[in-house]
């Protein structure tokens, strides 16, 4: 589809749906980010001394100290933030008064925090019946590790992520980005949605609980945990080889590697056509796909013997021209500057002078028809929407001037 006929509004799925969302740093914000992405108003609480870590986090040291760190600007476009102490009672009357007019609430604490504010979902229901709670945590809030503090690396620990990534040299090796907050994310944002549907539907609110290390393992139970599961065979790290295909992985060329993938008899033989070497679709080592992974290593050599004689972009020509599945390991900024990421319109550029100079947030991963994902508002200052947003539900003047009062007094101090 032609890029000028992607332009769009798919706002309006989650249009008159509010979230009022408690959480912090990746997890939280990265699934509330979706669903401001599909129209959903979110208002992002804060404390007001510091507002959200992620604030403070990031490569650029000018941003952080401005409490605009580019960590924070990746996932809190399309939010409103409102500066509460929920630690004073008049920060809690606030933040009960924005309950009592949300659809969904959304907190990434350890389990019994929000009961020691003396703010539970039991307390939340009785003001709004309705109400969605999603509580995304390290463990659930259940079982013997459910009191206990995690992120993302714990978790990549216990899941077996890492006991997966790299070679057997290697591994244990952390994963390249925060593998288990994104699935978190990802999961109570499907979760929200799904019980979304039954809140308009049935007037039924619920308690989602979102463990990290749950959403993790039902990643990986979909093919590495099946085979020890169902076969009793346990998955080894392999490194850039693919333990249940041959040839699939990453290959030397002339010039450098390029990821190859003939998972089929008929990629497979139009990969030796592609190479000039029909003879090994007769050679008796690779005949089947079985006994491609039973000789891979030797399969490996004799193909790259053939890959030597040109550079990976020619390769990648090539062999997309045969059908055969192949592409370039790339950087993230080659990644990111990729015609195909443009055509797609996967990165938005806002034009903020609040932080001196426009800058560029990721959309969603999907289209809906012609229209795309997107939100208007800049990731928020801190408390920048306090007034406004308690103004909108009728707040007492009175209160808010003291909230404020509060907040700018607080901020000062830290």
């Amino acid at each position: 589809m032609p890029q000028g006929e992607m332009e769009g509004d798919v706002a309006g799925l989650l249009e008159g749906v509010r979230i009022v969302d408690l959480s912090t740093t990746i997890s939280g914000p990265l699934c509330s980010y979706q669903l401001a992405m599909l129209g959903a108003e979110v208002i992002k609480v804060e404390p007001p001394e510091t507002g959200d870590l992620s604030r403070s986090l990031g490569a650029d040291e000018a941003l952080n100290e401005d409490r605009m760190g580019v960590s924070f600007l990746a996932t809190n476009a399309g939010k409103k933030s409102v500066a509460l102490d929920l630690k004073t009672e008049a920060g809690l009357k606030a933040l009960k008064a924005l309950v009592a007019t949300a659809d969904v609430l959304l907190e990434n604490f350890k389990p019994g925090t929000m009961a020691r504010l003396k703010f539970d979902y039991a307390t939340a229901r009785a003001i709004k019946p309705d109400l969605i709670w999603c509580s995304i945590s390290g463990f659930g809030q259940t079982g013997p590790l459910a009191n206990r503090p995690a992120y993302d690396q714990i978790i990549q620990g216990y899941c077996g992520l890492m006991s997966l990534t790299g070679t057997e040299e290697t591994a244990p090796t952390r994963s390249g980005f925060q593998v288990c907050d994104t699935m978190a994310a990802i999961t109570a944002a499907f979760a929200i949605c799904a019980a979304l549907y039954r809140q308009k539907a049935s007037g039924v609110g619920e308690f989602i609980d979102v463990s990290m290390l749950d959403a993790s393992l039902a990643s990986l139970t979909s093919w590495p945990a099946s085979g020890l599961l169902n076969a009793g065979k346990a998955p080894k790290p392999m490194g850039n080889e693919n333990g249940a295909s041959s040839p699939s992985g990453a290959f030397r060329t002339g010039d450098g590697l390029i990821n190859i993938v003939a998972n089929d008899q008929r990629q497979y033989e139009s990969l030796c056509d592609a190479l000039g070497a029909p003879e090994l679709k007769t050679d008796p080592q690779f005949l089947t796909r079985r006994l491609r992974v039973m000789n891979r290593i030797g399969l490996r050599g004799r193909l790259e013997e053939h890959l030597s004689g040109k550079g990976s972009a020619e390769w990648v020509e090539i062999l997309s021209q045969a059908n055969v599945p192949a592409g370039p390991i790339l950087d993230l900024a080659d990644a990111l500057a990729h015609p195909q990421i443009a055509e797609r319109q996967m990165v938005k550029e806002f034009d903020d002078k609040s932080i001196g100079r426009p800058f560029k947030v990721s959309r969603l991963g999907f289209t809906l028809g012609s229209s795309l994902p997107d939100v208007d508002l800049a990731p928020p200052r801190l408390g920048e929407h306090t007034i406004e947003v308690l103004r909108s539900i009728d707040y007492p003047d009175p209160d808010i001037a003291w909230v404020r009062s509060h907040e700018v007094a607080k901020r000062a101090a830290s």
